[in-house]
């Protein structure tokens, strides 16, 4: 997911860093785009910035600019001139992990680092600088690699990743885990390793504009009287799109009123299912947004009556469920392990992830509007407890601490 502004963040560091705290960041994910990983490396790198290390971040030449403070970008040349790639295994990933291996030892040999910290599957390449380096190596684990089975090549290439992955866990020093569910795998493969939780947070720090958010709202809505369900996220399968769609068209039986409203997706899978809907008579029905930069994402989930996670396969926490809790909306979620890891019933509704279970659910949220309000006032509480980047930095110091 691609984000059209420049974004500059500057922090002032918690100490200053000095020669024996630089380390290297390595990834293959675009930086900076709006997708989970991305998201994720951001916060990891700010908040090692803001805890004193001086942070060389060595990724592929897609994404946008993003500045931090105390973080230098370094990217990998552009053969083919790609200006995205998709999640999951490709040729051209494949290529540009080649070359991040070939750019890191340059780089181990011109600095000493006092760790590498590697995320997903250039953790090899992260095990194999650190070891030759001396450095210690952190292995960062984002997802499982069965939610993103797709096509054959691709599924032939995730069958390979359980067995380099768990090479990569028994052999550095230290691993993170994004998930309670990624933890759990990481242990089993290796129950003596150091093995750190370290949960997302919402994908901004910035706090919903209430004057956009009125604006947002007259926007989405036709009639004054549409009930908004809202759903972010990208179009893979694994996150139920088809489903989401098969329980509007069951939905919007019972409750016409009910207008669901799309953030994410490109515009060739947007053009496809709007084939979708106009063959069913109901394209007015659906508002695509198209992506949305994470700092005005708080604005557009707080336009929203409800929010939909329709998750059905995967273990690792969905990130969406995080930006929903922060927002006070109520939550409509498929009732399987990577949804409850983050709500339950206090917070969300949980359906069975099949068309009529979870268009009863959907309807049930369109007619009773305070029982979204007793919903949505619980989740605020959990972001402000535990999600929030105070907490994560804390957690990510105290892995640091370990080496």
């Amino acid at each position: 997911m691609i984000l059209k502004n420049k974004v500059e963040i500057t922090r002032a560091p918690e100490k200053q860093p000095n020669k024996k705290t630089r380390l290297l960041f390595m990834t293959s994910v675009p930086f900076f785009q709006w997708r989970r990983s991305s998201i994720r490396v951001a916060f990891n790198v700010q908040a090692l910035a803001d805890l004193g290390y001086e942070v060389d971040l060595l990724t592929i030449p897609i994404g946008e600019t993003k500045n931090i403070t105390g973080v230098t970008v370094h990217r990998v040349t552009n053969p083919f001139r790609v200006k995205n790639i998709p999640i999951g295994p490709s040729l051209h990933k494949l290529i540009f992990d080649i070359l991040i291996l070939f750019k890191a030892l340059a780089m181990v040999i011109r600095h000493q680092y006092v760790a590498v910290h590697a995320v997903e599957e250039v953790g090899v390449l992260g095990l194999l600088v650190g070891r030759l380096s001396g450095s210690r190596v952190i292995f960062e684990k984002h997802s499982d690699p069965a939610s993103h089975k797709d096509k054959f090549f691709k599924n032939i290439v995730l069958s390979l990743s359980p067995w380099l992955e768990g090479i990569v866990i028994r052999k550095v020093d230290i691993v993170i885990g994004t998930g309670e569910g990624l933890v759990e795998q990481a242990m089993a493969v290796a129950p003596k390793q150091k093995v750190h939780h370290i949960f997302d947070i919402p994908s901004s720090c910035q706090e919903a504009d209430p004057e956009q958010v009125l604006v947002l709202k007259t926007s989405f809505r036709r009639d004054p009287d549409e009930i908004i369900a809202l759903y972010v996220g990208s179009f893979a399968v694994y996150q139920g799109i088809d489903l989401m769609f098969e329980i509007l068209f069951l939905a919007l039986k019972h409750s016409p009123n009910l207008r669901l409203v799309v953030i994410g997706g490109t515009q060739d899978q947007i053009d496809i299912r709007n084939e979708w809907l106009d063959l069913r008579g109901i394209r007015e029905m659906v508002h695509f947004v198209g992506f949305v930069p994470p700092d005005r994402l708080p604005d557009n989930i707080s336009a929203a009556d409800f929010l939909l996670s329709p998750r059905i396969s995967g273990i690792n926490t969905p990130l969406k469920l995080l930006d929903y809790l922060k927002s006070g909306r109520a939550i409509l979620a498929t009732d399987n392990i990577a949804n409850r890891r983050i709500v339950d019933d206090k917070v969300a509704v949980l359906k069975q992830a099949n068309s009529k279970s979870f268009a009863k659910g959907m309807v049930k949220l369109a007619k009773n509007s305070h029982f979204r309000h007793a919903l949505g006032i619980e989740g605020p509480k959990l972001t402000d407890k535990i999600y929030n980047y105070g907490q994560f930095k804390i957690q990510l110091k105290a892995c640091y601490d370990k080496l």
